[in-house]
């Protein structure tokens, strides 16, 4: 069972509970022992008084005897003052305290309630976006100091973030324009039934040179666009989407007679179709890419556990060092056995954005990705993201 976490509040009460049944307890000490001296000295003077007064009105003579009963009673007195003054000390101590206690509970939550405010613009920023500002007002001091900071902060990743998109934007058009148009030439005068033999193999090789930039300048353009907020979040089922990325796959699996073997369940989540879709077919075709022709094979999982849905690929393919399996994640690192890649027709060797999508992907869906090398060879990848909101209950059944 989770321990419940301490709050700011809860400590600050204690601590402030704790100061005044300390300062208390040693006021009461200091109380309770000048109010023994006071007592001690007066019950002395006291006795004497008395045993003075009573001699000189009945003229005995037995001072002694007279003087041990009146000491006596003085002391019983004076014992009995003191602890009644000591029990309804403590428990006037008591109950102050527990007052003071509840009066530290509601200061210490209206003192802390600007860090709850600058919380709470943080979590809906994370969610949202990052054009809301704290806008904490209020005297200059150490917790307006801190939102003054954050919203410094949020209005530079603001500006950044901007200029990413804006970016990305400009980049997707200039770099996709003159491949275009480089595609559009060479097919052109591939058409030419006069060209000889020699320059329709150039032209081959080059629409194949620009096919795989093509590929590339997508996946980075894709890797960019996901690492930022999704503009999309709609009810996506992880299944539809691992379903599309097979029967794509399937076009290089089975000419190179890699089985893919399907194990699929109901699993929604929440975020962007098309990212989701991707992800799947990144992991599929590096599956493919990375698999023994003829004799290889894929399986694909996907079901929902304890609020989470799972995305599962496991493949045949050449031994993974596991000190090298956190690096596929990383752009432009591909596995160093080469010869063993399965290509699909026409798609060129890959450009080493597979695996890095697919990690982008799931973070922005706010999951995460996790890769083991087989002991067989080749790997297991598995995908975990936040079911769909509603479908949580039902997930642990």
């Amino acid at each position: 069972m989770r321990r419940r976490q301490s709050t700011i509040r809860l400590r600050l009460t204690l601590l402030y509970a704790g100061a005044f049944f300390l300062a208390g307890a040693v006021l009461i000490g200091l109380m309770y022992f000048y109010l023994n001296q006071s007592l001690e000295r007066r019950s002395g003077i006291g006795a004497q008084r008395m045993v003075r007064e009573f001699l000189a009105q009945s003229g005995a003579r037995d001072r002694q005897d007279l003087y041990d009963v009146v000491a006596a009673q003085a002391e019983r007195n004076r014992r009995e003052t003191l602890e009644a003054m000591l029990v309804w000390s403590l428990a006037s101590l008591g109950a102050v305290g527990i007052a003071a206690g509840g009066l530290g509970w509601a200061l210490a939550g209206r003192a802390l309630s600007p860090l709850q405010r600058i919380t709470a613009t943080a979590r809906r920023v994370a969610d949202r976006s990052l054009h809301e500002r704290i806008d904490l007002h209020g005297p200059d001091d150490e917790i307006k100091d801190l939102a003054d900071t954050f919203d410094a902060m949020l209005e530079r990743l603001d500006r950044a973030f901007d200029g990413q998109r804006r970016f990305v934007a400009n980049a997707s058009h200039e770099l996709r324009t003159p491949l275009t148009i480089n595609r559009t030439l060479i097919e052109v005068a591939l058409d030419d039934p006069d060209a000889p033999e020699s320059t329709r193999r150039l032209g081959a090789t080059l629409l194949e040179v620009n096919h795989r930039h093509e590929r590339l300048i997508d996946g980075l353009l894709v890797l960019a666009g996901s690492e930022q907020r999704l503009s999309t979040n709609v009810r996506v089922d992880l299944a539809d989407a691992a379903r599309h990325a097979i029967a794509v796959a399937g076009a290089a699996s089975e000419p190179a007679g890699i089985e893919i073997r399907a194990d699929i369940g109901a699993a929604a989540v929440s975020g962007d179709a098309l990212l989701l879709e991707r992800l799947a077919q990144n992991l599929l075709d590096n599956a493919v890419r990375y698999n023994h022709p003829g004799r290889g094979w894929i399986a694909v999982r996907v079901d929902t556990v304890d609020g989470t849905a799972r995305l599962t690929v496991e493949n045949t393919g050449p031994a993974v060092p596991p000190f090298e399996v956190d690096g596929l994640f990383e752009p432009f690192r591909r596995l160093a056995a080469a010869e063993r890649i399965v290509d699909r027709p026409g798609s060129g060797r890959g450009a080493g954005l597979g695996l890095s999508i697919v990690r982008s992907v799931a973070h922005a869906h706010h999951g995460t990705v996790r890769a083991t090398a087989r002991a067989e060879g080749g790997l297991t990848v598995t995908v975990v993201m936040p079911v769909a909101r509603g479908d949580a209950r039902r997930s642990g059944q």
